[in-house]
């Protein structure tokens, strides 16, 4: 079973970034499709970014132009940088991962990081 760690959140200003980052376990991490979601108190998790095996991207609209997925397939690390972060950005942020043949994260993924919070002040 693979496990995900999510570290990096915390408290920021408006306007303010973090990276947040997502440390996988075990092999053939390179396969898997990576995505982000969040959870805010009273709401539904949403999707917020995927990156395929390959490097293609895609985010919600929510947080297009103001974040950015990557991976790092050496540190078996998969990282969401998040910049002019609004208050309505908090929540909890989880990663999550897809095996092949899944070529971008599902609603469904094969696994869950525990998620870390994000809360930004006004």
């Amino acid at each position: 079973q693979v496990q995900l760690v999510e570290s990096g959140g915390g408290l920021v200003q408006a306007g303010g970034s973090l990276r947040l980052s997502c440390a996988a376990s075990g092999r053939t991490f390179s396969s898997y499709a990576m995505g982000w979601f969040r959870q805010a108190p009273g709401k539904e998790r949403e999707f917020v970014a995927t990156i395929s095996r390959h490097g293609i991207t895609y985010y919600a609209d929510s947080v297009k132009g103001r974040a950015t997925i990557s991976r790092d397939n050496a540190k078996n690390t998969v990282y969401l940088q998040m910049n002019g972060l609004k208050p309505e950005d908090t929540a909890v942020y989880y990663c999550a991962a897809d095996s092949p043949p899944k070529l971008i994260i599902t609603t469904t993924p094969d696994y869950w990081g525990q998620g870390t919070q994000v809360t930004v002040s006004s």
